[in-house]
């Protein structure tokens, strides 16, 4: 099959990494053009009407999630190939994705070291499956019986609300590998980097200085980044001890604080349209030393913030911080306070 000849659609609802996955295949393959869709029934919409050899496909995607949408797809474009490209590293989650009609699966993280093996294996019809999950053996759709919806549904996504209105892009995982997590968050801050955006970073100074040395990658001057101030890493207990009064967030302080650094970090970013990112630890780190309570309070706060100044947030949760354990009330209410959630 001619590259020029071949139909691919990209669906992801974070534009900057549906950037990166269409500008590697257009590198690679010289193909003309390559679709795009941001949520689920767009998916559905434009694989039945394109009909396209390849479909990379999320998980965590807005109004029908990434597995729902493999299986409707598979209905309407029965001869299109389903190339799962997601932050999950779940084998459970990988086993749905297989049983939903997926040909392969590559976790985000690793995209930039698999994506193109992936994507050629599976255009010649074979199935792959990352590195990392070695030694594991999916089951297809054709000999394996489908996960529910509940448990592939279980991992990524948030609770339902009540009365309380989401910010659009305010993220959380809660992870048990350390090493994994920091995986997550230098793809997202370089993610955003890449593309002219600006970050802020409020950290535990090990996890600032991990990052710093991650994201000496390819593509990206992290030097520069800090000189423009589109890199912006804060100590995340002195950033607590300018809006905490008597153990408690100030609304008013905390929306002060960092609008200004939104605000700021906004003015140097270079990219049109560009927006800013946030990766935090505050709330985590007041739910590790046992004021789950007030971590709650400050989740609220950075929805605010998120709708205020229309930024994208990402917090993560240690699994061995988790007090009182997975189906906890507090822990529920964090995971709601959240536009998608992830398991690491």
């Amino acid at each position: 099959m001619a590259p020029s000849s071949i139909r691919i659609l990209a669906v992801d609802d974070f534009e900057p990494f549906r950037r990166f996955v269409c500008s590697t295949l257009e590198n690679s393959l010289e193909l003309p053009t390559i679709r795009e869709a941001a949520d689920g029934v767009e998916a559905v919409e434009l694989a039945q009407a394109l009909q396209p050899h390849l479909i990379l496909l999320d998980i965590g995607i807005p109004k029908l999630n990434g597995i729902d949408a493999a299986r409707k797809i598979r209905e309407l474009a029965p001869d299109s190939k389903i190339l799962f490209v997601s932050q999950e590293s779940s084998v459970d989650v990988v086993q749905a994705t297989f049983s939903a009609g997926a040909s392969g699966y590559v976790v985000k993280m690793e995209a930039g070291r698999e994506l193109m093996d992936a994507v050629r294996a599976v255009l010649r019809g074979e199935r792959f499956v990352g590195r990392r999950f070695a030694g594991q053996s999916f089951a297809g759709v054709s000999d394996a019986p489908a996960i529910g919806d509940a448990r592939g549904n279980e991992v990524f996504a948030p609770p339902q609300r009540q009365n309380v209105e989401t910010a659009s892009r305010h993220e959380v995982g809660f992870y048990s590998d350390d090493r994994w997590f920091l995986d997550h968050v230098t793809q997202f801050i370089s993610a955003h980097l890449k593309v002219g955006d600006a970050v802020i970073v409020v950290a535990t100074e090990s996890h600032r200085v991990s990052l710093l040395s991650r994201l000496q990658v390819p593509g990206l001057d992290i030097g520069v980044a800090i000189e423009q101030g589109r890199y912006n890493a804060l100590d995340v207990v002195e950033s607590l001890s300018k809006y905490m009064i008597n153990d408690r967030p100030d609304p008013a302080r905390f929306l002060k604080l960092f609008g200004n650094l939104v605000a700021r970090a906004s003015e140097a970013a270079k990219a049109q349209q560009a927006r800013v990112a946030v990766f935090g630890e505050c709330a985590p780190l007041l739910w590790a030393q046992g004021n789950a309570e007030t971590a709650n309070q400050i989740e609220k706060l950075s929805n605010e913030l998120a709708r205020t100044y229309d930024v994208d947030i990402l917090c993560g949760y240690s699994l061995g911080c988790v007090q009182g354990g997975m189906d906890s009330h507090i822990f529920q209410r964090i995971r709601a306070e959240h536009s998608v959630v992830y398991s690491w």
